[in-house]
């Protein structure tokens, strides 16, 4: 398991701050998320996710515009979205912008699909809520279509029919690599063994082990349909320094103000210190040391039989200096003590 599993890191491109705590405008902030790929790229990460946006706590509304940047600042590193929100997207487009990125970095492309929890995306691009289902449902046949083969050929409501049309650029190698995001729903689960996509979990709070039925919901199904078996991967949010005291000190402030924040649209309370306490001896946080980091991320791949995790890294306005120790921390320590603890399980 150890030698195959791929370790990475994600980001929304959250609005960082400077030493001073005022925040950075958009633009150096995308700036900086391409030093922080090429950095991850230098260290051993295995991939570097970027998420999709359009509120202004966050800088990044065209992932893929930023990755094939990174792409040309980045050797082997594989470069993706966490998520591709495809309900408010076109579908083809969204092939030809990543099989665009595939040419600019061959193989190292790839896409994680998903409705979306932000919802600013729907007015914005003329889409009513109240579709939100179906939107996602048929946009998925035809990109599920268009990466295993670059043609398609579909009938639905949301466009006209296509007819074996083909999409260009072609992907190099044939096809473009998809996961199905999920944030809790079994219909998801099963969406991503119908469409024979690797599954990626949103474990995002609470003790990961909730997730393992999930998983076994999934591999049931592939199992049944007499499928390939399929990697599992897992996004969940941390951040690592150089002992646990630092980077709980470091870590609690951005992560209290970018939770409140969105709390107050959703009617969470604000975050208490003792809950932050709690969901990194118990939860999905998985912040501290390189070893306590590694050791949590170990038990989690162990606990669900992962392929894949992902540390999403940035937390509100946590400045970019701080990201790129971090960065460092899960490159050179934090991803070597994964693979020692598994090899020796």
């Amino acid at each position: 398991m150890s030698d195959s599993l791929q370790l990475g890191l994600d980001t929304f491109g959250d609005i960082t701050a400077d030493e001073a705590g005022v925040l950075l405008p958009p633009a150096q902030v995308i700036r900086n998320l391409v030093a922080e790929a090429a950095l991850a790229d230098e260290v051993g990460v295995d991939v570097f996710a970027l998420g999709e946006h359009h509120r202004d706590d966050f800088a990044v509304s065209a992932p893929e515009v930023v990755l094939a940047a990174a792409a040309a600042r980045t050797r082997r590193i594989v470069l993706g979205s966490a998520v591709t929100v495809l309900s408010s997207d076109d579908p083809i487009r969204v092939f030809q912008r990543f099989s665009t990125l595939d040419a600019l970095a061959p193989g190292r492309a790839e896409i994680v699909l998903g409705r979306g929890s932000f919802t600013e995306s729907f007015p914005l691009f003329g889409h009513d809520l109240a579709d939100y289902e179906r939107l996602f449902e048929e946009k998925l046949a035809i990109l599920a279509q268009l990466a295993r083969t670059g043609e398609v050929t579909w009938k639905g409501t949301v466009r006209p029919p296509l007819d074996r049309q083909r999409v260009f650029p072609p992907v190099a190698g044939g096809q473009l690599p998809c996961w199905i995001g999920v944030g809790g729903s079994p219909r998801s689960v099963l969406r991503a063994v119908q469409y024979r996509m690797p599954l990626m979990l949103a474990i995002i709070g609470g003790d990961p082990a909730r997730f393992v039925p999930f998983a076994d919901l999934f591999r049931r199904g592939l199992d049944e349909d007499g499928a390939a078996m399929l990697p599992v991967g897992v996004h969940s949010p941390g951040f690592v320094a150089e002992t646990d005291e630092e980077a709980r000190e470091m870590f609690w402030p951005s992560y209290k103000r970018m939770h409140d924040r969105i709390g107050a649209e959703r009617g969470w309370p604000p975050l208490q210190r003792s809950a932050f306490e709690r969901e990194i001896a118990e939860g999905s946080l998985y912040l501290g040391s390189p070893d306590t980091v590694a050791r949590k991320i170990a038990r989690t791949v162990s606990t669900l039989g992962l392929a894949r995790f992902d540390l999403k890294y940035s937390a509100g306005p946590l400045d970019h200096e701080a990201l790129l120790r971090c960065i460092a921390l899960y490159g050179r320590e934090v991803i070597p003590r994964v693979r020692d603890l598994l090899a020796t399980a």
